[in-house]
């Protein structure tokens, strides 16, 4: 196979289905986007600073440089080490960790402020640790696509990855409360002062695995079973991953009381079902299955009530547990269409705005346009990773990459709705806008995989090696063969 010329394109030598024409990798179209990029998170920088501290600091030198510094080595791994990968995937994804940086630093901003008004101590920043773990997170970023030269590899180790899945989500659960609740939620896996969410990789490990159990076994789950009232409905023994999903997540919401986690990874298994057959019936068992637990949930488990109590009415316990959505409905109130500006707003009063709350504190300075927009960046970012899903040529890749890409368009739904009311609350974090390390850290991680699939799927074929030509039987030397005797 050939090598990228210096204007971004293959020589013809390295085409199949069109070998008088070059195809382009589309690593300058990425790196023009991600200039655009930091043009952006520059400017909302300096927005932020000269409208809350009215002064231009050296910390937005610091967060440019390191900013720039990062993604140039994350675009030129990739020109490297995934040639062909999809040109708008890293770009959206630099914008959207750039835009929550800027948020972060704003709401920094905002309580250092806030503190010196009443006399308190001046919170430490946030924003300087979310740059390390961005460092972190593009650091293995770069490990992924070097370790996973080929996405096929992955489904060798189906089995192992889905047994490091589930004690990886189970673990937290299963381990006392000072090693692992934080907020209500065992989700965290705490080691001294180091802490770890293991259910944001386990999403990874997890969605490897049903994709090579898929493909394996995909002949029985698209056979039918009984017909009833004009319906194919599958055998009973097919519905066992199903079942097993959800008893699974049932079991995450019960010991971790994460209804977050429980959601998105019983939404995963279901859709990738859906994938692999192309059969809706999926779709109705795993919903009435869903609504039945919802039901049993709110029953039995107290912590499952208060949510839904306060995502009917969250002003009925406005100063306690409604406290939290109702300051953010009154922030996105406040900035209404066009939002009060980067750093005229208020977003620091409510409680975790720079992590469960950063959509609120997005849509109260930028409004209803600017939150549209950063919701149009993740639509983008999934749709890509959909495009790559049904290009490459592997079954395993196309489930891989569409369960990969429906994972963050799913969570976005879940943290927006939540934050918007539209929902009960769930407590996940929007991916790469939210401060924390485990999730930025992991889904950079799926981001690489995406990468390595739509560098599969866009890569072109190898020119089958040219027959030797025989010399027609007219030309042909004749050998004399003695006989032995």
């Amino acid at each position: 196979m050939g090598q990228p010329t210096t204007d971004g394109a293959v020589p013809s030598s390295a085409t199949s289905t069109n070998p008088g024409l070059a195809v382009p990798t589309r690593r300058g179209t990425e790196l023009l986007l991600l200039a655009f990029a930091a043009f952006l998170v520059t400017l909302a920088n300096v927005l932020v600073e000269a409208n809350q501290s009215g002064e231009l600091t050296r910390e937005l030198v610091y967060y440019g440089g390191a900013y720039l510094a990062l993604f140039g080595a994350a675009h030129v791994a990739v020109r490297l080490l995934a040639p062909y990968a999809d040109p708008l995937i890293l770009p959206c994804v630099a914008l959207l960790n750039g835009i929550g940086l800027v948020m972060i630093h704003r709401i920094d901003l905002g309580r250092v402020d806030n503190a010196i008004q009443q006399g308190l101590d001046v919170p430490s920043d946030a924003a300087p640790r979310q740059i390390l773990w961005t460092a972190i997170a593009l650091g293995l970023f770069i490990a992924v696509l070097v370790l996973v030269r080929d996405h096929r590899m992955l489904a060798k180790y189906g089995y192992t990855a889905g047994l490091i899945g589930l004690v990886a989500l189970a673990l937290p659960g299963l381990l006392p409360a000072s090693l692992s609740e934080e907020n209500g939620a065992k989700i965290w896996l705490k080691l001294g002062v180091f802490s770890i969410q293991p259910g944001e990789f386990a999403k990874i490990l997890l969605l490897v695995f049903f994709a090579s159990f898929l493909v394996a076994k995909r002949d029985l789950f698209t056979h039918a079973g009984r017909r009833m009232l004009g319906v194919d409905l599958p055998r009973a023994r097919d519905m066992a991953p199903l079942f097993a999903a959800w008893g699974l997540s049932v079991g995450v919401l019960v010991l971790e009381k994460d209804l977050g986690t429980s959601l998105l990874f019983f939404g995963i298994v279901l859709v990738m079902l859906y994938i692999a057959t192309e059969r809706a019936i999926w779709l109705g068992i795993g919903l009435t299955c869903f609504a039945v637990g919802c039901v049993v949930a709110y029953h039995l488990f107290s912590h499952v009530q208060t949510r839904v109590t306060i995502w009917l009415d969250p002003f009925e316990d406005f100063y306690n547990k409604g406290r939290q959505l109702a300051l953010a409905l009154f922030g996105m109130g406040t900035g209404g269409v066009f939002g009060t500006g980067l750093g005229a707003g208020r977003p620091e009063l409510v409680p975790f705005a720079n992590s469960d709350f950063i959509i609120s504190s997005i849509a109260e300075e930028v409004g209803f346009v600017g939150l549209a927009a950063v919701l149009m960046l993740y639509v983008l970012l999934s749709m890509r990773g959909f495009r790559s899903a049904l290009a490459v040529r592997d079954s395993f890749g196309k489930l891989l990459g569409g369960g990969l890409a429906f994972a963050v368009g799913f969570q976005v739904f879940v943290v927006a709705g939540g934050v918007t009311a539209l929902i009960p609350l769930t407590g996940l974090t929007a991916p790469f806008l939210s401060q924390g390390g485990s999730s930025l850290v992991a889904n950079y991680a799926l981001v690489a995989l995406l990468l390595r699939i739509s560098d599969a799927a866009r890569r072109p074929s190898a020119l089958p090696k040219p027959r030797p030509q025989q010399a027609p039987i007219a030309e042909a030397h004749t050998v004399l063969v003695e006989r032995p005797k």
